[in-house]
């Protein structure tokens, strides 16, 4: 049996530091990094999901001189599925090997990296217009309600204030009796690295990044949106910092409160995402830094 085509993967919660040590690996071992991030796929979410400053050049996302893809690639009105990303992810990971160059697959999204990483066998289920018509007049905690009955596990590690994630789960479950355990097909030979903060680093950094979503211009990114005609519907499907910003301008809340908001919510979703992490014993966590380029090496070769 051939050798698997090998990548790096680095995993951990919002504001753990994850795009810094990517950007580090990729320019020491000549790689190229893959964004596993459900919200930087889409053009124009660029303040509230905290993207890497980069620009586009013939054709390719730079930031700080190392290729980035599944970044910038999906008008915000469209809905964008885990399938659509797995299918982009690997022929980034195919374009990044043929160049004799190094995969660095990075993110929060722990479904979307695990479909990546262990080649799941995605579920097959059309979309139901009656179903998601019905549902969408729903609220979040109405729409979590219904999926804990029909699939208490998903809706322990789900997003539950995001309802586009939560009616997709209960047609899911719904079309099949439950969100299905997903197959394996592992497809690749992977070094997965994770980071995970202490709770005083942790919280400096969540309280950091909020303050500067507000002050490089989250609310004008909202105002754009709008402009460009995506609605409120959809904005909001976009996270809570943009339910968030949506209720500062419909004067919901103030400019304090709107901080604070992000902050809570933040600190809400770190730990939804590293209670998807924990569950794979693979993650090699906090790896000092001699330690891990010493693991990386030998991974290699």
């Amino acid at each position: 049996m051939a050798p698997k085509q090998k990548i790096i993967v680095i995993v951990g919660p919002t504001a753990s530091g994850k795009s810094e040590l990517a950007i580090q690996i990729a320019q020491k071992y000549n790689g190229e990094i893959i964004s596993a991030d459900s919200r930087q796929v889409y053009r124009g979410l660029d303040i509230g999901t905290a993207k890497v400053p980069g620009a586009w050049r013939n054709g390719t996302f730079y930031y700080k001189k190392i290729s980035h893809h599944c970044i910038d690639i999906v008008s915000p009105k469209k809905i964008y599925s885990v399938a659509e990303y797995q299918k982009h992810a690997n022929a980034a990971i195919q374009s990044i090997i043929q160049k004799r160059k190094i995969p660095i697959l990075v993110g929060g999204t722990g479904l979307w990296i695990d479909a990546v990483v262990y080649g799941w066998h995605l579920p097959h289920v059309l979309p139901d217009q009656k179903l998601r018509t019905r549902l969408e007049k729903k609220t979040p905690a109405q729409l979590l309600a219904m999926l804990k009955k029909l699939d208490p596990q998903r809706a322990g590690t789900i997003e539950q204030k995001n309802p586009r994630r939560l009616i997709r789960a209960i047609e899911i479950a719904t079309t099949l009796g439950s969100v299905p355990t997903l197959e394996k097909c592992s497809l690749y030979g992977t070094l997965i690295f994770g980071l995970n903060p202490t709770l005083a680093i942790l919280e400096r950094r969540i309280r950091d990044r909020a303050q500067k979503m507000i002050q490089h211009g989250l609310i004008a990114e909202i105002k754009k949106l709008l402009v460009s005609r995506v609605g409120k519907k959809r904005i909001r499907e976009f996270g809570f910092e943009y339910r968030a910003g949506l209720a500062y301008l419909e004067e919901a809340m103030d400019g304090k409160k709107l901080r604070e908001h992000i902050v809570r919510d933040t600190r809400a979703y770190a730990r939804r995402q590293m209670t998807w992490f924990k569950r794979n014993q693979n993650i090699t966590w906090n790896p000092p830094m001699r330690a891990m380029h010493k693991q990386i090496r030998a991974f290699l070769r």
